[in-house]
């Protein structure tokens, strides 16, 4: 590869990204279905060509914001679940990471629940993004172990018993939701930005006690 062309796909990976980060923008402010080309191009600072060189339509354009938010929330699930890792570490990481991830892209759940819920064909793209492969064959595997640590647990009279699935989603549903509902939280509590993120902060020792404790026998 010559030096020049090194320079071109660079300048074409920097173009893309600030395109995306630019729809990422546009499509939280107004939803995909609301969202204009013209406007993402405006908020990019590319002439509105590029966009439909780069991405040819906004559905695409849409996929692809979608893929990037996902990859960012979703693999680790599935990886913590599918670990060697305690239970309690499963609990401590999954909160950790989420927590941490949300902190940085706010807004992300809101979008993503928008997405899933308006192209709910989004949720197989969204899981093989996630695991690599078939839905239908990565999670298996996944919650068959789950269920094994936990019916350990169980007989060792350490846990409670809840099936896998329940087990996930109560751990996802506390991390995203005040994320997803920060401006009603924000009112609600008359929390600032600085208010919010020392909550969050405190959530990250709060809530794997919580848990920790709602799954006692």
């Amino acid at each position: 590869m010559t030096k020049n062309t090194a320079s071109r796909n660079g300048s074409d990976l920097e173009t893309q990204q600030r395109i995306l980060d630019a729809a990422q923008t546009v499509f939280i402010r107004r939803g995909t279905s609301g969202a204009r080309m013209a406007e993402i191009a405006q908020e990019a600072g590319v002439n509105q060509a590029l966009l439909h060189y780069y991405f040819r339509s906004k559905e695409r354009l849409s996929q692809a914001v979608f893929q990037q938010l996902a990859a960012r929330l979703f693999p680790a699930l599935f990886q913590t679940l599918a670990s060697d890792a305690s239970i309690d570490e499963k609990i401590e990481r999954l909160v950790g990471i989420y927590l941490d991830n949300l902190s940085r892209s706010p807004f992300i759940p809101g979008y993503l629940l928008s997405e899933l819920h308006h192209h709910p064909e989004r949720t197989t793209q969204l899981l093989a993004l996630a695991g690599g492969g078939d839905p239908s064959q990565i999670m298996s595997p996944i919650l068959d172990r789950l269920q094994r640590q936990i019916d350990d647990a169980v007989k060792a009279g350490t846990m409670r018993p809840i099936t896998p699935q329940q087990f996930a989603v109560n751990i996802i549903s506390l991390c995203i939701f005040p994320f997803a509902a920060r401006p009603m939280i924000a009112t609600v509590f008359s929390m600032n930005d600085a208010d919010f993120a020392r909550f969050i902060d405190e959530r990250k020792t709060e809530l794997p006690k919580y848990i920790r404790a709602a799954l006692k026998p």
